[in-house]
């Protein structure tokens, strides 16, 4: 066959410039072909098919977590593109071929809409087939965020995490304050905007759990004769109801009586004990809400008091996507 058909190295070229297939892959795909070049594309395509087959059962647990927004920074997505190793997560080619795919997934809204539409010539889904045949592994879009607000923003983390947030409106100096937001997601890992936004009865669960840990720990502390740790009566500020609050200033200054302090100086100290009684019941809001968690340029201040300094905006929603 290879004698019937002359293959020139330009057609080879044009080929793997559309495939990224290596040149022996492409010549001999053309080879079999006849020269043809849809069915040059084809014969690519189906060895890719063979090779997802033969690597469905593997992990795709390394690659590249990428995010985009749109010329006016009103949409956003995120995605991860999945390989099996670490060495072809980082390579040049897998990279373009994920910021590729972001790019074009900022037109869609679901990720079975974007896997089913056209991308050079295929479907999404067709290309990672194709692309798992060049490569020699599975490829996977294993997460599809999207964004829609008055601004967006993103921060990526060395292609390993991806966070877009979505603020209320588009104050000056916008996309400093979404991008320092998309860092606090991307790294600490909120789960939700607010304590609000938790249902009472995993409130519940959640404390009657940490409780139960925590209780668990002083019991190993006790038997080794070192300091135990503080056993929480709450741990969001869902629980911290006026009447709760108010037993707790009065428990305050009850211990503030019991040690003999003056009461004219109660107003100086009891500020600091309502805030502590504050942090200590509230471990729930500072791992999972984003706006109560501690700012991580500035510990002293919580994500809200942050966002507070721009003025007239609020953050609306936050996506994140990591491999694994």
């Amino acid at each position: 066959m290879e004698a019937m058909v002359k293959i020139t190295a330009q057609e080879v070229n044009k080929l793997r410039q559309a495939t990224g297939a290596g040149m022996m892959d492409c010549k001999k795909a053309l080879v079999e072909a006849e020269g043809d070049f849809d069915k040059a594309i084809e014969v690519l395509r189906k060895k890719g098919q063979k090779v997802a087959a033969k690597r469905a059962d593997r992990e795709s647990s390394e690659g590249a977590a990428i995010a985009k927004v749109n010329a006016d920074n009103t949409v956003g997505v995120a995605i991860v593109l999945g390989c099996e190793t670490d060495f072809v997560g980082k390579n040049e080619n897998f990279v373009k071929l994920a910021n590729d795919l972001a790019e074009a997934a900022i037109n869609f809204d679901s990720k079975e809409a974007f896997l089913a539409s056209d991308f050079e010539g295929m479907t999404v889904a067709d290309k990672l087939i194709e692309q798992t045949g060049v490569i020699g592994e599975k490829l996977d879009l294993k997460a599809f965020e999207k964004l829609e607000a008055a601004y967006v923003g993103f921060y990526v983390h060395i292609n390993k995490i991806a966070a877009l947030v979505g603020l209320s409106s588009n104050v000056d100096n916008a996309d400093v304050l979404v991008k320092d937001i998309a860092m606090q997601v991307a790294s600490m890992g909120a789960t939700t905007l607010s304590y609000k936004d938790f249902d009472p009865a995993f409130i519940a669960s959640e404390t009657e759990a940490r409780i139960a840990v925590i209780e668990k720990d002083n019991e190993e502390l006790a038997r080794l004769g070192k300091t135990l740790k503080n056993v929480p009566q709450f741990i969001s500020m869902a629980q911290l109801t006026p009447e709760v609050m108010a037993k707790a200033e009065a428990d305050a200054k009850a211990q503030l009586a019991a040690e003999g302090k003056p009461e004219q100086i109660w107003d100086r100290i009891l500020p600091g004990k309502m805030d502590r009684f504050v942090s200590d019941n509230t471990t729930l809001d500072q791992e999972q809400c984003l706006l109560d968690q501690k700012f991580i340029k500035d510990e002293n201040k919580t994500v809200a008091d942050y966002v507070k300094t721009y003025g007239d905006v609020e953050v609306s929603a936050f996506k994140r996507v990591t491999l694994g």
